[in-house]
């Protein structure tokens, strides 16, 4: 299995935006550093908490100051471009990346942001579906295109000049195009059905019970088998909120500190549920009742953390309740003034845990 990392990013609300922004790039420098195989990052417009606008130009000032990690957007928003703007600042990016880059695509998750795009009554997912199949032909075709749909056409009749290229949109490095990934959040999530579909990547949220992480993959799966693919287990990233100390007290003491990184992550992500009335969806366990969530329940039971032995022991068994994954993504949580606390569990991670981990997997594997 392997180690990636994801950041919505989400910082505490009285945190200086230019700081925080200094802070992610430290940690995906610190994550390639340790070996971790992938750094995404999400997209939020209208929060001061999550205030990263464009993951794309965010990753590009960490190509030339990293080595190894593959850089994955998590999310692109798709309704709130149009699929031209999408398609050639991925392009460019896969380029300037030289193929480290998954694109992760999404119909969008803060009604804030679909205020400000005017886009909170529309069919998001027939939008996203529909832009995601615009950029795919822009990037196999040549012009002049002429690409129709219900919420954006595409024509260049008059200024495509095949003498001096004019009209003509950039191809990204990778043929026939960069990996494509879709995150999922809600029980049997549609989106895990719809990448199933076409075969991409399906990416589990770590703010969700490990309930509803096991539905992904069997609503993966229905949509693989609709579409005749094979479905690979190792595709799949699932992303848990983690945090590793020396001993299991220490790792309890830190988690449940009231206001530290992890606790006020979950007030914050609790207090959009309630406001947006998506309490059910996110229960610790199923048939829970929604209207007793509270932040400390989520924070308590979503957050994986111990001494090294114990988070080895943990993921193994969330493993087993979920199913067999390829990449476990540890999800970024604010460094505030706990900034070498937050440095060590990402090494303790990556240099204790994870082979941990495999070793216990390939006993498994060659027992089997």
């Amino acid at each position: 299995m392997k180690l990636g990392y994801f950041m919505m990013p989400l910082h505490h609300i009285d945190r200086d935006y230019h700081t925080t922004l200094e802070e992610d790039a430290e940690a995906i420098i610190y994550a390639d550093e340790l070996g971790y195989s992938e750094a995404w990052v999400g997209e939020h417009y209208t929060s001061a908490v999550e205030p990263i606008t464009s993951p794309l130009q965010f990753l590009s000032s960490l190509i030339h100051r990293t080595r190894q990690i593959t850089f994955g957007t998590g999310v692109i928003c798709m309704p709130q471009y149009h699929p031209g703007v999408t398609a050639g600042q991925a392009a460019m990016f896969d380029h300037m990346s030289e193929g480290r880059f998954i694109m992760g695509v999404g119909p969008g998750g803060l009604p804030s942001d679909f205020e400000l795009f005017g886009v909170m009554d529309a069919d998001r997912n027939e939008m996203m579906v529909e832009a995601l199949d615009h950029i795919l032909a822009l990037w196999k075709g040549d012009p002049p295109y002429d690409i129709k749909g219900k919420y954006w056409n595409i024509r260049m009749p008059d200024w495509t000049h095949h003498d001096i290229k004019l009209g003509y949109v950039a191809k990204p490095f990778q043929q026939p195009h960069p990996p494509i990934a879709v995150s999922g959040m809600s029980p049997f999530s549609g989106s895990m059905t719809f990448a199933g579909s076409r075969g991409y990547i399906p990416v589990s949220a770590n703010f969700v019970g490990e309930w509803s992480v096991a539905s992904h993959w069997p609503a993966y799966l229905k949509g693989a088998e609709q579409s005749g693919i094979e479905a690979d287990r190792n595709l799949w990233r699932v992303a848990r909120s983690i945090y590793v100390a020396d001993t299991d007290g220490e790792a309890a003491a830190f988690v449940r500190r009231p206001g530290g990184p992890y606790d006020f992550y979950y007030e914050y992500l609790c207090t959009i549920f309630e406001r947006a009335d998506l309490r059910a969806a996110f229960v610790v366990e199923q048939g829970d009742d929604p209207n007793e969530l509270t932040h400390e329940a989520l924070r308590d039971n979503l957050v994986v953390y111990g001494s090294p032995e114990t988070v080895a022991r943990k993921v193994l068994a969330l493993r087993e309740k979920v199913g067999d994954f390829g990449t476990l993504l540890y999800a970024a949580h604010d460094w505030d003034d706990r900034k070498d606390c937050m440095k060590n569990s990402m090494r303790l991670m990556a240099d204790e845990v994870m082979p941990r981990i495999n070793e216990a997997l390939g006993a498994r594997d060659a027992a089997d």
